[in-house]
């Protein structure tokens, strides 16, 4: 038994060195780990630096092209005109939906109106402004102002337009001074004559503008008669000249038969 016991305590520091040992190697390999871990990740993140930097000129592209689709949403400025609640009767009982009238411009000559309707207030506005940017016109304008006088009836809406001089304003009220706002008309008179519902009275606004006349080719127009009336004015004073001549002429020979009468009276 003694022997036993000197041998099992012969041992116990031969395990405990071993235990240290395993201990030593343990903390030496995550000191290992510790260092190595760093390079893994500096390399993974390398890699991805890599791989992103063709990926981000890809996505640089994409957002160029919606920036660009952005900037040429934004040219036109958008305003509500009209929004109402309309109900419609169905055999089930009412349906409720959102009617938008909206106008586009661009403040340069360019304005437009639509009108739809939908089951929120959001999508009625958005399908009014796909629908006004289809139908986009273009107004004649001379000095921020029109060129002439307009009178438009489009249903039970009549609109009367006057040019006015700079610094005089838009003269206008409701929906028609929306519209011009947004055309870029500054001063100008109107009267609405007929009824004063704001839809109607939008779209008889734009045909008074879209009817109205382009000034280049009225310019072009006067050049051309003012040549040929140059040339036909000196041919009048010509004609105007022979026939003085022609009528002094019959006075003299009148003359010579009167005196001869009276010297054979005589």
């Amino acid at each position: 038994m003694a022997e036993e016991k000197k041998v099992i305590k012969e041992d116990e520091p031969k395990k405990e060195k071993a235990l240290s040992e395993k201990k030593e190697t343990s903390v030496v390999a995550k000191d290992k780990g510790a260092l190595v871990k760093p390079e893994k990740k500096a390399l993974a993140t390398n890699d991805s630096l890599g791989k992103s930097v063709y990926g981000e000129r890809k996505f640089a592209k994409k957002r160029k092209r919606s920036f660009d689709k952005d900037q040429k949403q934004d040219e036109f400025e958008q305003k509500i005109v009209d929004l109402a609640r309309v109900t419609r009767v169905m055999a089930g009982g009412k349906r409720m939906r959102f009617r938008a009238c909206v106008a586009i411009g661009n403040k340069k000559g360019k304005v437009g109106i639509g009108l739809a309707k939908g089951a929120d207030v959001t999508l009625a506005v958005s399908k009014a402004v796909a629908q006004a940017r289809k139908d986009v016109i273009e107004v004649s304008m001379v000095n921020d102002t029109i060129p002439h006088e307009i009178y438009q009836k489009t249903g039970a809406a009549k609109i009367l337009f006057k040019p006015a001089s700079r610094g005089r304003g838009i003269i206008a009220g409701g929906a028609v001074r929306i519209i011009l706002e947004l055309a870029g008309v500054n001063n100008i008179t109107s009267k609405i004559l007929g009824t004063y519902n704001k839809c109607s009275i939008a779209k008889c606004t734009i045909e008074a503008l879209s009817n109205l006349k382009k000034v280049e080719k009225k310019e072009k127009k006067k050049e051309e008669i003012s040549s040929p009336a140059e040339n036909k004015k000196p041919i009048a004073k010509e004609v105007k000249k022979d026939n003085t001549k022609k009528k002094e002429l019959p006075a003299k020979t009148a003359s010579k038969p009167k005196n001869k009468k009276t010297g054979e009276k005589k």
